[in-house]
């Protein structure tokens, strides 16, 4: 196969698949129904008449938990690739590993150290970005 045909193929599938999803989304944007009225802007709870505000202000002290685990786990998926070539590469390879794990490692221990991995802490942000407690 030519190294020209390839490319066609390539770029082929790209325009495939960039505008698929674009072809789809203008596609509903003129089949859906408009249907304005009050039910529509209601907060929806299981077809139960809601109960107070829909915005309100709640804690969220879990996110910081959230934040460091997505961060440890994206460390981990750049590791793999790293692991599967250590033999292959030097200890330049394993230094730099050691500094890329050392950097959100640094970050853990600051936040720990600041307090935001507390759980009963009194302060903090609410969902809507505000600060509570203040």
């Amino acid at each position: 196969m030519p190294q020209s045909q390839k490319y066609e193929y390539f770029w082929m599938l790209l325009l495939m698949v960039s505008s698929f999803p674009t072809i789809i989304s203008l596609l509903s944007k003129f089949v859906t129904p408009i249907n304005g009225g009050p039910e529509k802007f209601t907060s929806y709870e299981s077809g139960i008449e809601p109960i107070g505000e829909a915005c309100i202000q709640f804690q969220i002290r879990y996110y910081m938990f959230a934040l460091v685990s997505v961060i440890f786990d994206v460390e981990t998926v750049f590791l793999y690739p790293w692991a599967m070539s250590f033999y292959d590469s030097g200890i330049q390879s394993l230094i730099e590993a050691l500094v890329f794990i050392s950097i959100p490692i640094v970050g853990l221990v600051y936040a720990w150290r600041k307090g935001a991995l507390e759980w009963s802490q009194t302060s903090g942000i609410s969902s809507a970005g505000r600060f509570w407690n203040d």
